[in-house]
């Protein structure tokens, strides 16, 4: 009788610390494309987050309280993104919100979370804006960018195909258009009468005009400047009209879900870049990373794709500034943030102070062939990786940075933290 006393009094101690503790929740808004032409990466990104908010959970939260994620569907569509953040910031009081696979989107929730104060992570977002001309103190990428991959892409480009013929086709939005851009640069290959350009819609699904016309023009180099479906869809046509026996495909931002979707028959060969895949950690030794692919791999039978690495990267930054910091007050978790270094996935990565980019190495991959991927027990041994750049030669610089700000008629530094206090 003892005995039993004795436990059911530890239970009710138990039960009443966890009602306590259930009652004193953070919650973090993940605002990410459930459905929509970029579904493949939002998946991606909830089963990650949900993946790191278990395991910090179980470890006992953050300063001592269980994180909980509140998420909405974004569909890539900046208004929709727009009124699920005010929701998420509004109604359900939370702390942090991240998430995206869209510049467009993450440029207006940023944008959003800057007038009502709250941090701002984007996983997904590779338009040089995002941090460049649209850089505010509550936006962070915790991703490379567009400029980024184009740096890690130039060197082979240049090496493989110096002096040959470009084309682009390209997403007529933000990311699509800095992307263009960086690579037209960075390649020699600006001059638009010899090297064209299209503009297709976010969302297209029939390429069959513009790859007619590259039909036409008969480049050596077509560089599909498409994310998510927009280019599993370009890729597969390009391939059934004999295009991709013609020349080199270039995908500036590659992804495994992306590289999947096409299938190992027509990705094989394809040139891309990418900030983290899941052989990175086993190539170059990085355990933390290996940890992470293992538990993903176990809970969801598969492996995780950039965008799963950036949302779990992100809460656990999130979780490592506020006990940083030793607050939540959003200025002090900036300011924690401010460049701070941290190595987690991979190697050393830093939040740079000046405009909240995360400088790390990056990497530029071609797709192996079909055979090879195949063997894999997941069948998603995608990616060759043909060499790295370090993230400080990489990125754009400082100079650059504000010299683009100053264009844009804006400040060459972001709000004063002072300024946040106040708010």
């Amino acid at each position: 009788m003892k005995i039993l006393k004795a436990l059911t009094i530890i239970g009710c101690i138990l039960a009443v610390a966890s009602l306590a503790f259930a009652g004193n929740t953070v919650k973090i808004g993940l605002n990410y494309p459930k459905t929509g032409p970029y579904h493949v990466q939002g998946l991606d990104q909830f089963r990650a987050a949900e993946l790191a908010v278990e395991e910090i959970n179980a470890s006992g939260g953050i300063m001592g309280k269980p994180v909980e994620i509140v998420w909405r569907d974004s569909q890539s569509k900046p208004d929709v993104s727009k009124a699920n953040a005010t929701d998420l910031i509004d109604n359900e009081g939370c702390k942090m919100l991240f998430g995206g696979s869209s510049s467009g989107v993450a440029i207006a929730v940023g944008e959003l979370c800057q007038q009502k104060g709250v941090p701002f992570f984007g996983t997904l977002t590779y338009s040089t804006a995002t941090t460049g001309v649209k850089g505010h103190r509550y936006m962070f990428r915790e991703c490379y960018d567009a400029y980024m991959a184009a740096s890690v892409l130039a060197d082979y480009l240049k090496k493989n195909f110096a002096g040959k013929k470009y084309m682009y086709i390209t997403a007529d939005y933000t990311w699509g258009w800095t992307t263009e851009s960086s690579l037209r640069t960075s390649t020699n290959t600006t001059d638009e009468s010899t090297h064209k350009g299209v503009k297709t819609p976010l969302g297209t699904k029939d390429f069959n005009k513009q790859l007619a016309l590259a039909k036409m023009v008969k480049p050596d180099v077509l560089v599909l400047v498409l994310f998510g479906e927009d280019m599993v869809n370009a890729v597969r046509q390009a391939t059934t009209m004999g295009i991709k026996n013609t020349c080199q495909i270039v995908v500036p931002n590659l992804t495994l879900g992306m590289a999947e979707g096409g299938g190992p028959k027509v990705m094989e060969g394809v040139v891309g870049s990418l900030p983290w895949c899941w052989q990175i950690p086993y190539q170059f030794g990085y355990d933390r990373g290996k940890q992470f692919v293992e538990s993903f791999a176990s809970k969801y039978s598969r492996y995780p794709s950039t965008s799963g690495a950036s949302a779990y990267t992100i809460v656990y930054e999130y979780k490592d500034a506020v006990e940083r910091a030793g607050s939540f007050d959003p200025a002090e978790v900036v300011a924690a943030l401010e460049g701070h270094s941290y190595t987690f996935l991979k190697d050393k990565q830093t939040w740079r102070d000046f405009d909240h980019q995360s400088v790390q190495t990056v990497y530029a991959v071609q797709c192996k062939p079909q055979a090879e991927v195949m063997k894999d027990k997941f069948k998603l041994d995608y990616f060759n990786i043909l060499y790295s750049l370090h993230g400080d030669k990489a990125v754009i610089s400082k100079a650059d940075w504000q010299a683009a700000r100053t264009q844009a008629n804006l400040p060459g530094s972001l709000e004063p933290l002072d300024e946040m206090v106040s708010k």
